[in-house]
């Protein structure tokens, strides 16, 4: 293994499911017209997809479905996986992509030291939005499809099960809506302080105020499903947010869910709702993540940073042994 990257073989992190991973220098191609090269500055790891993905259990119907942008290697074979990278872009051919030469740069990119790609797939940082903190863009554009999604109003009173990155975002989102009440609830009672940054009420699920105007289910758990139908009110929709892989989840739906008339939508972040459709598009909803990280507010998620070169490391711990984690930063070595 090579801890520093030569200008044309780079290192990038490939996984080996179930549980392995390693470092591997791999041939960058030569810049074609239209096309960037990417040095990376930092990334972080999506714990909960690319733990799944870490530990080989994505099931063979999403092998085409869960596909990231630039992956390569096959579900549940060697591959790189994982889609968030901040970068500089140091070489451009033409003129859309010189002119991003020296930008700094959001990409959708495996875990990799430097990288060639389209440049109509990044997105540059606004000037204000430190690199550290941009590694946020990815899942909050996951919170801000699923607060499309929802659809909050004004004076909602408004549930988040579940405390990681991604609840914690849509929590955050909301509590910016005049006069909403937003709990963010989850099972580690160490979560209050983060929500009490985020601007919302920290609950267990056993304390957590019922009769909601809507709910939100990010835990990844099928009895923190349980615990947001339970909290939804008469006619009150739960946007579920949580990707089990292989799990089944079992679902009291003979209780409180048909008296009430309760509504249960799906939320991913592959497709924009709807009545999004005919005025966003991808890079515009990417746009609007970044502009949003002006805010250094969602800096209280960022848990961890180590060296890209530890990631095999990281990545085990993290997928078997996350011990409270939220977002785990990496760090690329710098020439």
């Amino acid at each position: 293994m090579r801890s520093h990257p030569s200008a044309d073989h780079p290192l990038a992190f490939w996984t080996l499911p179930p549980g392995d991973g390693e470092l591997r220098p791999v041939a960058l191609p030569p810049l074609s017209p239209g096309a960037v090269r990417v040095r990376s500055l930092f990334g972080a790891i999506s714990r909960g997809t690319e733990g799944l993905v870490y530990r080989g259990e994505v099931p063979p119907s999403e092998h085409q479905r869960m596909r990231a942008p630039f992956q390569e290697g096959e579900f549940n074979g060697p591959l790189k996986y994982g889609y968030i990278n901040v970068g500089v872009v140091e070489a451009g051919c033409g003129a859309e992509a010189e002119a991003l030469v020296g930008r700094r740069v959001f990409c959708l990119h495996p875990h990799q030291q430097a990288y060639v790609v389209p440049a109509s797939a990044v997105v540059a940082l606004p000037d204000a939005v430190p690199s550290e903190r941009a590694v946020l863009a990815a899942n909050l554009e996951t919170a801000i499809n699923a607060v499309w999604d929802g659809a909050p109003s004004v004076g909602d009173r408004i549930a988040v099960v579940g405390a990681g990155v991604v609840g914690a975002l849509v929590a955050w989102l909301c509590a910016r809506i005049p006069g909403t009440e937003v709990q963010l609830i989850d099972v580690d009672p160490g979560r209050a302080t983060l929500a009490m940054a985020l601007g919302a009420r920290f609950a267990a699920p056993g304390t957590a105020a019922g009769d909601c105007d809507l709910v939100f289910h990010a835990s990844g758990a099928p009895a923190g499903l349980s615990t947001a139908l339970g909290l939804a009110g008469q006619e009150a929709c739960v946007i579920e947010m949580s990707w089990y892989g292989q799990r089944a989840v079992p679902l009291a739906l003979g209780e409180a869910f048909h008296v009430r008339r309760l509504s249960l939508r799906s939320s991913q972040v592959g497709h924009l709702p709807p009545q999004r459709l005919p005025r966003w598009d991808y890079r515009r909803r990417m746009e609007l993540a970044l502009a949003l990280l002006v805010d250094s507010v969602p800096d209280v998620l960022i848990s961890g940073e180590s060296d890209f070169a530890d990631l095999p490391a990281t990545m085990h711990q993290l997928a078997y042994s996350p011990a409270g984690a939220l977002c785990h930063r990496i760090r690329y070595p710098q020439p």
